[in-house]
């Protein structure tokens, strides 16, 4: 394409808006025109986050002065409840959407307003947005005029599972087990004690035992893929001491057939971003760090002929956030899918 998509960011003063600019700079076909925030109006872009000096030339705006209507599209990169009180006005003056928030993942809005404790503003726009779960839904995806974009877990958890559940190989009536590890960043860029150094470093602690919001979002996609699946979904999420990083163990019960690591790579042959690692692997959090990539390996527990072990390890914000959302700009504007999102792992 010749000319670049103008994006806006909404609420880029977040750990997720800032690997969205980080991302975007390297990005030959996207110009960041507007950058938005009530609380840092007027205050330099680069000012505000060192590590874009010499990079951007923006001044965060209110998303009223910020002329967001001029964009091609709108990242809301922003806390629950905000994108659908103003989505709405965007797509009207059409401006296509990619929220990072959850207020457009579920569709039962009953259960929404159940997980997230609001009433939804916007029940009309619930039901034409599409799941941004790139590699599941591709071809609604670049006819979407707003996109929700995934949560970290439900990406970690449900990128290992889709192949086998389009092959209806899981037991259904058995319990299936996500036992996931996040990095600290994963609860936002915010005050909280159980975020201070002295709390979360040199500690570990399993959370959201009796309910987790991301819970209902994997269960959707488990009740879409595979009937009878979803009820027997467990999920334990874990804060780890370390920044950024996501590791799900998986355990599930298998019906005879195909070898599922061969119906992983199968699946996933032309996914530029997800690696199926040799059975008996695994993978680590640091082999994805900084980039948008979801490493996968699968092989059978021991002792056991129908008990298979998947361990799946992203970026929480890269490939579960802001990665996942440029990823998905990139098939809504019919660009290859990893144009600027081609940078390689750090390490260490």
């Amino acid at each position: 394409m010749t000319q670049p998509i103008k994006i806006g960011i909404v609420g880029a003063t977040g750990y997720t808006g800032v690997e969205l600019l980080r991302l975007l700079a390297a990005h030959p076909n996207a110009e960041v025109t507007a950058v938005t925030s009530r609380s840092e109006a007027g205050t330099a872009l680069a000012d505000y986050f060192p590590s874009l000096r010499g990079v951007y030339d923006l001044v965060f705006q209110t998303p009223d002065e910020a002329a967001l209507e001029r964009c091609d599209l709108v990242f809301f990169a922003t806390p629950n409840g905000v994108a659908m009180k103003e989505a709405p006005q965007l797509l009207a003056q059409g401006v296509r959407i990619v929220d990072l928030s959850a207020d457009f993942r579920l569709q039962d809005l009953a259960a929404w307003e159940q997980w997230y404790g609001m009433s939804h503003a916007c029940p009309d726009v619930v039901a034409q947005a599409v799941y941004g779960l790139s590699e599941m839904n591709r071809d609604a995806i670049a006819a979407a005029q707003i996109v929700a974009n995934p949560g970290c877990y439900p990406t970690c958890v449900s990128l290992p599972l889709l192949p086998l559940l389009r092959a209806g190989r899981l037991k259904t009536g058995m319990p299936l087990i996500a036992d996931c590890k996040s990095g600290v960043s994963g609860a936002g860029r915010k005050a909280a004690v159980g975020s201070l150094l002295c709390e979360a470093g040199d500690n570990f602690k399993a959370y959201g035992i009796g309910g987790h919001r991301h819970l209902p979002e994997i269960r959707q996609t488990l009740a879409a893929l595979q009937e009878g699946v979803a009820p027997g979904f467990v999920f334990v999420p874990h804060l780890t001491p370390m920044i950024r990083g996501m590791h799900a163990t998986l355990y599930l019960h298998l019906t005879d057939g195909c070898p599922p690591d061969e119906i992983l790579r199968d699946f996933y042959r032309d996914s530029p971003f997800v690696d199926v690692m040799n059975p008996g692997s695994t993978p680590e959090t640091r082999s994805v760090r900084g980039a948008n990539l979801c490493r996968i390996s699968i092989q059978k527990a021991a002792g056991h002929d129908d008990v298979w072990v998947v361990l799946s390890v992203i970026d929480n914000l890269v490939k579960g956030a802001a990665g996942q959302a440029v990823q998905n700009m990139n098939i809504m504007f019919g660009l290859p899918e990893n144009t600027g999102l081609q940078n390689v792992p750090l390490l260490p």
